[in-house]
């Protein structure tokens, strides 16, 4: 039941966002929508499941604090550059535009599977103690990101870099930290609920395990690296960037 609420959730606060963005035909409220709905879905079920634990206020508390940073990151962003590329092509057609919310909605619920399960049943008597490794890697992942983020958000503010691409920082060991910090977090989310799972709660799994195959294959890496490709392809340094650096996981660079 706990599963059928918060896909409604989020399946609710996505099709408010639709009909504004639709409507106005804009970008802007895009990514703003998918960081408030973990955030939303967070609040809302750990109220819900009424299992004040140190684990669940600890899960909420992280999952808000990650969709603030990204959300207000993202958001200005976009008031910046004013539109969105991905959906070029689709903000005149509504139905094909309604069916990239139908997927946002679904993937905040998918990912948000082990948090989900752990606010409806609590920690199950689970020592606290046990889950600081999932944190610890949470915060690693969020760290990871939001390093990324502010690295790139620099360089492209520098003049000097107007047409170049960024190969610093951490983007000088992967050229995708950002996503690879985001893979990680919710991983760490995972690991941290893990000792208060029984059975098939161990299948919640399948949340960060969803994100990561997305962000690897299908709206993540290879629509960047299309656009990357097509903006840097003939530029010898760039081949060489992409043929030392690691795609995903952030490694020494290849000799």
């Amino acid at each position: 039941m706990e599963f059928l609420v918060a896909l409604g959730i989020s399946i609710g606060i996505n099709a408010v966002f639709f009909a504004f963005a639709a409507a106005l035909r804009t970008d802007k409220v895009t990514d703003l929508s998918y960081s408030l709905s973990f955030a939303v879905l967070a609040a809302v079920l750990l109220l819900l499941g009424r299992s004040f634990t140190a684990l669940t206020v600890t899960t909420a508390v992280l999952v808000v604090a990650w969709a603030v940073r990204l959300g207000s990151y993202l958001f200005g962003r976009i008031l910046k550059t004013g539109v969105d590329h991905r959906f070029d092509g689709m903000r005149e057609h509504p139905l094909r535009f309604a069916r990239f919310w139908a997927l946002q909605a679904f993937t905040v619920w998918l990912v948000m599977l082990p948090s989900i399960r752990l606010f409806a049943h609590g920690d199950g008597g689970a020592p606290f103690v046990a889950s600081i490794p999932g944190l610890a890697l949470w915060a690693v992942g969020f760290a990871i990101e939001a390093v990324s983020d502010i690295q790139k958000a620099a360089f492209r503010r520098d003049p000097a870099n107007r047409g170049r691409f960024i190969a610093t920082g951490l983007w000088k060991y992967s050229r995708h930290p950002n996503y690879f910090g985001e893979a990680l977090l919710w991983w760490g989310l995972f690991a941290a609920a893990a000792p208060a799972f029984r059975g098939w709660d161990f299948l919640t799994a399948l949340g960060p395990l969803g994100l990561t195959l997305l962000l690897l294959f299908v709206s993540g890496v290879p629509l960047l690296e299309k656009a990357a490709d097509k903006r840097f392809g003939t530029d010898d340094a760039y081949r060489e960037y992409k043929r030392r650096t690691s795609v995903f996981v952030p490694l020494p660079r290849r000799t």
